[in-house]
């Protein structure tokens, strides 16, 4: 399926997703993994494997701060709030759906 998206659209709305990431804040990182199973951090390590097979160069904190938007520390302390026992658990179940997909 995701053969008939060409590279430019699947650029260009790969850049609308982190556009979007990066102004929503309140879509905080547990809560991604929680409903979606994956998080900006997972998008950002994504993008780092991706350079790196590519023949690129990219740290790990690189590839957050291009995702966040800011260093994901700043990210962190600025909009990251306590992760609740409910919000783990549905990060946890949610992980499991996709180690069982895998």
């Amino acid at each position: 399926m995701t053969d008939k998206i060409s590279d430019a659209a699947a650029a260009a709305a790969f850049r609308r997703l982190v556009t979007h990431l990066q102004h929503r804040h309140d879509a905080e990182n547990i809560d991604l993994m929680g409903l979606a199973g994956f998080c900006r951090n997972c998008l950002a390590d994504w993008v780092m494997e991706a350079t790196q097979e590519t023949g690129g160069s990219m740290t790990k904190d690189e590839a957050r701060a291009a995702i966040h938007g800011m260093p994901a520390s700043e990210w962190k302390q600025k909009y990251q709030t306590e992760a609740t026992p409910e919000r783990l658990k549905k990060m946890k179940e949610s992980v499991a759906k996709n180690a069982a997909a895998s």
